[in-house]
């Protein structure tokens, strides 16, 4: 089984952390990482706001190829309406090129209003069409050495990028699809799916077959396992683990909802956005409470046993899959951090890579 760490770059939960801090902590666990198995490395893409900041994960990863080489190099992900996709096509294959061909693609179209709110031009209404439109542009420059294009948002003349794409990048292809027609648009480009830790696994096998059955029928094979990305805590002691996941994921949770703004009715006003409004009805029936007990279902944590458990568990709902597990969110003290990944690297990896 592949299994990476996911880095989030948050700074909600942490008094006195400077952002500097912040993102050294984030290398140190890459760092780690690198020396104690993992296989890739998936740093976000997010800006502004205390929920995450990360503007350029091309730009980090690039760094990283030199510190981590031993890890594949993800982007979780680019958000492809945030950015013009020649220069997306030419940092990814710029980065591909030094690192390798450890590069992995992975795109997202973006969710928070307040995110694309200082994108000036860039209306979130538009991230359905944008994002086809860039990344069918950018999957076609990787595969063939030319980008161009002649839709609406990105009309572009045919142009060669160099440093040209040497390595075909296949089951490197990644998108985000937490809705029906995001899952579609994954399926189109040839990106495998991936998926965030919000609600319990059962509930996502119906988007996973749907995604199969279409990537079936648009390229003639059965699409690679699914990534899910999540969140973990490992401890010796379960009931501790489980007081103080509670703590630093309703820290993260809480600092979720208010950045996405998940309880708001904008969603179903907003072209493309129409099932994150039918979700926002539910999740203001349940509450934050309600949201957090689904939250915690749907993530790992406690000893290594429970965490083996509750990965089994996900194998049974999903099939095989790959892992992005993040260890610092919420809040949590650094030094839990890092001895929460060294006691997952040291019992649970070695059973995980066992598995097909």
């Amino acid at each position: 089984m592949d299994v990476g760490i996911q880095l989030v770059f948050a700074a909600a939960g942490w008094a006195g952390v400077s952002d500097s801090e912040m993102y050294e902590q984030e290398i140190t666990l890459a760092r780690m990482a690198n020396d104690l198995g993992f296989d890739a490395v998936w740093p976000v893409e997010h800006h502004f706001f205390d929920y995450s900041v990360c503007p350029d994960n091309t730009q980090l990863l690039a760094y990283l190829a030199a510190e981590t080489p031993n890890l594949d190099l993800g982007t979780a992900a680019v958000i492809m309406p945030w950015n013009e996709p020649l220069r997306v096509a030419e940092k990814i294959s710029m980065l591909d090129n030094i690192s390798k061909g450890r590069v992995r693609f992975g795109m997202g179209r973006g969710l928070s209003r307040r995110e694309y709110e200082p994108f000036r031009g860039v209306e979130m209404h538009e991230s359905r069409g944008r994002f086809d439109e860039s990344a069918a542009m950018v999957v076609e420059a990787l595969r063939t050495g030319f980008i161009e294009g002649d839709g609406p948002y990105y009309p572009q003349p045919r142009t060669e990028i160099r440093p040209r794409p040497e390595r075909e990048f296949g089951d490197r292809l990644y998108a985000v699809a937490g809705s029906d027609d995001s899952v579609q648009s994954a399926a189109s480009v040839g990106a495998r799916m991936v998926m965030f830790a919000e609600k319990e696994w059962e509930r996502r096998r119906p988007g996973i077959d749907r995604h199969r059955e279409l990537f079936e029928a648009e390229h003639g094979v059965a699409p690679p396992p699914p990534l899910t990305a999540d969140f973990t805590l490992c401890m010796t002691d379960g009931e501790e683990a489980r007081q103080k996941a509670e703590q630093y994921m309703g820290t993260y949770l809480a600092s979720l909802l208010g950045h996405y703004e998940l309880m708001e009715d904008h969603f179903a006003e907003t072209a493309g956005y129409e099932g994150y409004g039918q979700n926002a009805e539910i999740l203001r029936k349940v509450g934050e409470a309600g949201f957090l007990k689904g939250f915690m279902s749907s993530n790992a944590y406690g000893t290594p046993d429970q965490i083996l458990e509750a990965f089994e568990q996900r194998r049974d709902a999903l099939g095989p899959y790959e892992l992005a597990t993040c260890f610092r969110y919420g809040g949590i003290p650094f030094e839990e951090s890092k001895a929460s990944l060294e006691l997952f690297a040291a019992e649970v990896l070695p059973v995980l890579k066992t598995w097909e």
